[in-house]
């Protein structure tokens, strides 16, 4: 392992592919927190922070096992369903959209719908919330199963993204120490960022809707991804960018609105 490594030490491309793998790293991994992090603040204040830990802890499990079977994740691009629809030509001489699906494709698609699925549900609770007095059951044993529950969908999102996260690797180096260190960094960051993270959420109810439309226009990517219709991630993280910046601008401005309240409409 020590023969490998120490080649690429002195190699600048090898330092370029790892700095720029990290970041494609961090930027993937931000997207699992904010999943993580909208289902851990439904639990009891007590159980957050071990079940963020917890998922990012099977983030990074997941992440280094399908590293283990790397020449078998690769074979995940061949083709195994084909239902011989095609999308028009476009101007670059590839179809519109195509209906064959790898095993990678297919995992694509399931979380996207998933996640689609879970986004919409969350918006709907938040714009019509259940009322209280529903809630009937014994709180300790609801508490136990909204745990499982989260981190059973914490799982299956950490798995798709996971599978996302190597088959970038793999596209970008062909060095399995870059890739290995990309990994750990990224996961290193998602457990620095996931609490202060998580507590922003819960603290400004309004960024909870705006990160429920990442997620279902994360969810919509996915699946784009899976027919074959392939969004330069760019776009994407630009329109996050500027929603995250117009909401930062509205906070601002709720705030600046408070404190002139609290301090008498503004008097000097």
């Amino acid at each position: 392992m020590l023969d490998s490594i120490t080649p690429l030490l002195s190699d600048p491309a090898a330092w370029a592919a790892l700095v720029t793998l990290v970041v494609m790293e961090v930027v993937l991994g931000i997207d699992n927190l904010i999943f993580i992090s909208i289902l851990s603040n439904k639990l009891p204040e007590n159980q957050r922070q071990r079940v963020r830990r917890i998922g990012i802890g099977l983030a990074l499990v997941m992440r280094l096992a399908l590293l283990s079977i790397i020449a078998w994740l690769v074979g995940l691009t061949a083709t195994v369903v084909d239902l011989g629809i095609v999308g028009p030509i476009g101007e670059h001489g590839e179809p519109a959209f195509e209906t064959q699906f790898s095993w990678k494709d297919l995992i694509l698609i399931a979380g996207g719908l998933f996640l689609v699925w879970k986004a919409t549900k969350e918006i709907h609770h938040s714009v019509d919330p259940v009322p209280s007095d529903h809630d009937v059951l014994d709180k300790k044993s609801v508490a136990i199963n909204n745990a499982g529950s989260a981190i059973f969908q914490i799982i299956l999102l950490d798995l798709v993204f996971s599978i996302d996260s190597i088959l970038t690797a793999v596209g970008m180096t062909d060095h399995l120490p870059i890739m290995v260190v990309a990994v750990l960094v990224a996961v290193a960051v998602m457990l620095l960022a996931a609490d202060p993270l998580a507590n922003f959420i819960n603290n400004n109810p309004t960024v909870v809707m705006l990160a429920l439309g990442f997620l279902l226009m994360i969810g919509m990517v996915l699946i784009a991804d899976g027919f074959g219709v392939h969004v330069p991630k760019g776009y994407i993280y630009a329109a996050m960018g500027f929603s995250a910046l117009v909401e930062g601008l509205n906070m601002w401005s709720r705030k600046s609105k408070e404190r002139k309240t609290a301090t008498g409409g503004g008097a000097h």
